[in-house]
């Protein structure tokens, strides 16, 4: 659909909705996708629609969970960022975005292959390994969010993966076959914007809200039976009970006892 930008030599490029989904972006390199987007929410408030995205076709710092780092082969993957201004949304449901990002991708890579699962709370697996990693950085106004920004990448045409993350893999990888980016970039944004526009028209209670937790609780990843974690105290074998409107993971051990977990607080043993 698009080349490629020759790196450093094209000017970045924005292409407006009548030519894709969303207001976009493009440039042929950025540190991080999510810190370009928030720069210019910060410099330039009034200009930034709702929906704009980012993407890098070099990101040379992309940002991960926990502190870690992205690896993405230029002009391979897609590597983007967009923001929201969900006013509407308190801040004690801001779990909801976090589902409504992780289930537009993984739907879209449904088309793609089989074996797409959401791991809580937001990577987003094929099989037993990360096909793509989200980072969503949100801002309050009062008692609700005020802005969000999203930062996202997804695997599509690496061939080779050289850092020491243990499972990465690409589309690519999966199917043989070298996919159109911007496509797929364009059909996940479509996604994102009618999930959002579902819960703008309604309330933190309204169907929609409903209809998203029920998408989400069956496309987890690990969803049946008895796997690994570890916590504070160390592993154990547990299976996955439910997920809370708040992000709470709640498992259930061998010994039939309940723990209900936050973010950060468990982590799947792979």
């Amino acid at each position: 659909m698009m080349p490629c930008p020759e790196m450093k030599k094209e000017p970045n490029l924005i292409i407006t909705p009548a030519e894709f989904p969303v207001p976009l972006i493009i440039l042929p390199e950025t540190g991080s996708t999510n810190n370009y987007l928030t720069q210019l929410c910060d410099e330039q408030p009034s200009a930034v629609q709702e929906l704009t995205t980012v993407i890098a076709e070099r990101q040379t710092a992309g940002k991960g969970q926990r502190g870690n780092s992205w690896e993405s082969e230029d002009c391979r993957n897609i590597t983007f960022s967009f923001v929201l201004y969900p006013i509407f949304i308190e801040a004690r449901h801001q779990f909801i975005l976090s589902q409504i990002v992780s289930l537009s991708i993984k739907e879209e890579l449904d088309e793609w292959t089989d074996g797409i699962s959401i791991k809580w709370p937001n990577d987003i697996y094929w099989n037993e390994k990360k096909i793509c990693g989200i980072l969503i950085e949100n801002d309050l106004s009062g008692h609700h969010i005020g802005r969000s920004i999203s930062g996202i990448g997804v695997n599509i045409n690496q061939d080779v993966f050289r850092s020491n993350a243990p499972n990465p893999v690409s589309l690519k990888q999966i199917t043989g076959k070298t996919h159109d980016r911007y496509l797929i970039l364009a059909n996940i944004m479509k996604r994102v914007k009618e999930y959002y526009d579902s819960l703008r028209a309604g309330t933190s209670d309204s169907n929609a809200t409903t209809l998203i937790a029920e998408r989400y609780a069956r496309s987890l990843f690990r969803r049946e039976g008895y796997h690994r974690y570890a916590d504070a105290n160390g592993e154990f074998l547990a299976r996955l009970l439910r997920v809370e409107p708040d992000g709470r993971f709640i498992l259930e051990d061998r010994t039939g006892k309940e723990r209900g977990y936050l973010f950060k607080e468990v982590q799947y043993i792979l």
